[in-house]
């Protein structure tokens, strides 16, 4: 399956909330989304992710695929745990990034301005693997609902 297709596929939240905030809601979700992109929360939120990587892939290979991939068509595969890391924090952390894992046809997108990871496409297996791993980060993994 196309990369490009994937998005359009079934998806998946990794956050520090445990569901979707109700458009609705009394609370102050914008504000305090301002917060965790601020520093140094963002780093810390960042590590996070690069640590729910970092151990999915002990599980898996996984193609890095930015503007940074050595290979343009899979990507870079199973990079440095140090420069794995650094694509969600550090010198490679610009805009966006995408991890595919190939075997399970998913994709994992991080984009530096949001406070989520997000799942395209995961077996039930690979998203039941991503779930503890993303406990074990003091993450939640929830499916939006559509509005």
């Amino acid at each position: 399956m196309d990369i490009d297709e994937l998005i359009e596929k079934p998806y998946w939240i990794v956050d520090i909330l445990p569901e979707q905030v109700a458009k609705n809601s009394d609370g102050q979700y914008f504000a305090i989304e301002q917060y965790y992109l601020s520093e140094p929360q963002n780093s810390e939120l960042r590590k996070k992710y690069a640590g729910l990587i970092l151990k999915l892939n002990c599980y898996h290979d996984i193609y890095v695929l930015n503007d940074f991939a050595e290979d343009s068509e899979c990507g870079e595969l199973n990079p440095d745990p140090n420069k794995l890391v650094s694509y969600t924090v550090g010198e490679y952390a610009k805009n966006s990034v995408r991890f595919f894992i190939r075997n399970e046809n998913t994709l994992i997108v991080s984009n530096i301005d949001d406070t989520y990871l997000t799942i395209y496409n995961p077996s039930e297996r690979a998203l039941a693997l991503i779930r503890r791993l993303a406990a074990a980060e003091g993450l939640y993994v929830w499916r939006p609902v559509e509005t």
